[in-house]
């Protein structure tokens, strides 16, 4: 008796998990935990953006940066000054000249021991030449992509997007689908900013004439200064502290009610800034944020503790959207919107609304076949059949899936194994009847003797749908879910709930089965 209550519990509990996806009025006396299951881009309409990854321009800053760390290690004076000419960065190589003739094998083992197999090197005489090679570059563009979706993700969590789906493509795109958006431009500008935070000291000796002439003096750059009319600040290339060592930033208001960005570096952030700004007081440094000057503030006193504040005439939503990007990391490298899709939340309202007549009529032709064929084993069938249904949406709603058009697929053909796994058992009962034996044994033994071939069938497929779940993406997945919850649905009301509704109905005794002749 036990166990046929805790089997009629679960089924009663699983349907009212669907009460407010089938009724949303009556959401409101439920739970907070329990709502209704949320709808994917094709069903509730949204912003779809296709993203690719500038590895052009990531290449571009690697090589760079190959260049500044060729120029270091040849001029190590702990391993021995190599004199060198002509290092020049040119369409992705990295070229130099040794002087003395003695010193060439030198560069070449010291470059070699720097880089390893991460570099082609080659060399004609005096002359090497280092660029990245064909592995390497396959693999800071597979790395790439997959920081750019960490990072995209964590920056459209961040704004309460609900479900949104973040994915990867084609090896260097990145798909978008935020269902319930409308107006993507705000998202595309704050996943669309590269967020490379640095810090530098400003150059006070270089003349306003000099700026004027754009012609910058050697380790110097003139940045422009964000939102102040293309005002042009001279800053040291060097970086003196980078985005990368902080650990967090949060929109704040400062002593004047003025909204600002407060920020917190690691422990190796924080060494460099109270150095930064203990050996440089009373001198400016500029916050360089993706090439433009946030703010280039005074050092009034040393810093130490690793806490800085972020001022600039931010807005309270610019704070935020600031402190966001700096918080979720700086992209490795570009993105650029190459698609942009709106689906109309109508598009999706029709689809639902035909998908219910589709259902409904589906439910029906089934209840009148089921009942024409199997009388009042057919009407527990039925019953059975919509009790799964109203598991499936439950579930899909706790465990907070989000169901799309390949979901609803999912669903109908759940329903028609259902139906599959209900027959089998009534056919077997027909038999055992058939040859003699009473009804109520002969139920037992239907069902018994049918569980095997149902279990190896729902779990076959069970498995199938899995490794769809595993390797498969965006709307594969929709599917495998609604797959995977209707298998393990059916099970439960084909191999248990079915069967205790017959016993209630026997009630212990050896009826007439009907649809037996």
């Amino acid at each position: 008796m036990f166990k046929k209550l805790a089997i009629i519990f679960v089924a009663v509990f699983c349907v009212l998990l669907a009460v407010p996806t089938m009724s949303p009025k009556l959401a409101p006396f439920f739970p907070s935990w329990i709502g209704p299951v949320s709808l994917g881009l094709d069903l509730k309409g949204g912003a779809q953006l296709l993203l690719e990854v500038d590895t052009n321009t990531m290449f571009a800053e690697k090589t760079q940066q190959l260049y500044e760390e060729t120029r270091s290690n040849l001029i190590d004076r702990k391993k021995g000054v190599i004199r060198f000419s002509n290092l020049r960065n040119h369409d992705g190589v990295v070229s130099l000249v040794v002087r003395e003739e003695n010193q060439v094998s030198d560069a070449k083992g010291r470059l070699k021991a720097a880089f390893g197999n991460t570099v082609d090197m080659k060399s004609d005489g005096k002359t090497i030449s280092l660029s990245y090679s064909e592995m390497q570059q396959q693999e800071m563009i597979k790395d790439a992509l997959a920081r750019s979706v960490e990072i995209v993700r964590r920056r459209i969590d961040a704004l309460g997007t609900k479900e949104p789906s973040i994915q990867s493509q084609g090896g260097k795109y990145i798909l978008v689908q935020l269902p319930g958006v409308d107006n993507p431009e705000r998202i595309k500008e704050l996943i669309g900013q590269t967020a490379k935070m640095t810090f530098h000291l400003v150059n006070e000796n270089v003349s306003n004439e000099q700026i004027a002439s754009g012609r910058a003096p050697n380790g110097t750059e003139f940045l422009p200064y964000m939102d102040m009319g293309g005002q042009l600040i001279p800053v040291y290339s060097r970086v003196e502290v980078s985005g990368e060592s902080l650990k967090d930033s949060q929109a704040e208001f400062d002593q004047n009610n003025m909204p600002v960005v407060s920020t917190v570096f690691d422990a190796s952030g924080a060494r460099r800034f109270a150095k930064l700004t203990t050996e440089h007081v009373n001198e400016r440094f500029a916050i360089v944020l993706d090439g433009k000057v946030l703010s280039a503030p005074v050092i009034r006193e040393p810093i130490p503790g690793g806490r800085g504040q972020i001022s600039g005439g931010f807005t309270l939503q610019g704070a935020k959207d600031l402190a966001v990007l700096l918080r979720s990391g700086a992209l490795p490298a570009p993105l650029q919107v190459i698609e942009e899709r709106v689906v109309g939340a109508g598009l999706g309202a029709d689809t639902i609304a035909a998908g219910k007549v589709g259902a409904i009529a589906g439910v029906l032709f089934i209840f009148i076949f089921l009942f024409f064929i199997y009388r009042a084993f057919g009407v527990i069938a039925g019953i059975a059949l919509m009790i799964n249904l109203g598991m499936i949406v439950g579930l899909t709603a706790l465990f907070g899936a989000t169901l799309t058009l390949p979901g609803i697929a999912g669903i109908v053909l759940t329903l028609g194994m259902a139906v599959d796994a209900n027959v089998l058992p009534f056919e077997r009962i027909r038999d055992e009847v058939k040859a003699g034996t009473p009804s109520l044994r002969a139920v037992n033994i239907g069902f018994d003797r049918a569980m095997k071939t149902v279990l190896d069938g729902n779990l076959t497929t069970l498995i199938c749908a899995l490794v769809l779940f595993q390797f498969g993406a965006g709307p594969i997945r929709g599917f495998a879910v609604t797959l995977s919850i209707g298998i393990l649905t059916t099970l439960f009301t084909c191999v248990w709930l079915s069967k205790v509704m017959i016993d209630w109905y026997m009630n212990g005794k050896n009826k007439k089965i009907g649809y037996v002749k």
